[in-house]
């Protein structure tokens, strides 16, 4: 059974209030243009957010965006490479 990683931002302090999102391990993607190189980044989607890290770091931060900016995003790399 897969199991949730919570994670909350690298900028925060022990001592700081923060937001932690828990994302579900076993569903983080690299893009399938990364062969086998280790320098990618890697995403995972939980309901209305997604998730981004560095695959070298996945115990590191996580920038979580709202599903609806992360399609503004990609949809903008794809106008612009067309």
């Amino acid at each position: 059974m897969a199991s949730l990683s919570w994670r909350k931002s690298s900028r925060s302090t022990a001592s700081s209030n923060c937001v932690e999102v828990a994302f579900l391990e076993g569903a983080w993607r690299k893009s399938s243009r990364s062969a086998n190189t280790a320098n990618c980044v890697e995403v995972a989607r939980r309901d209305a957010v997604v998730g981004v890290r560095d695959s070298k770091d996945p115990g590191g931060g996580v920038l979580v965006f709202s599903a609806a900016r992360w399609a503004d995003f990609v949809g903008g790399l794809i106008r612009v490479r067309a």
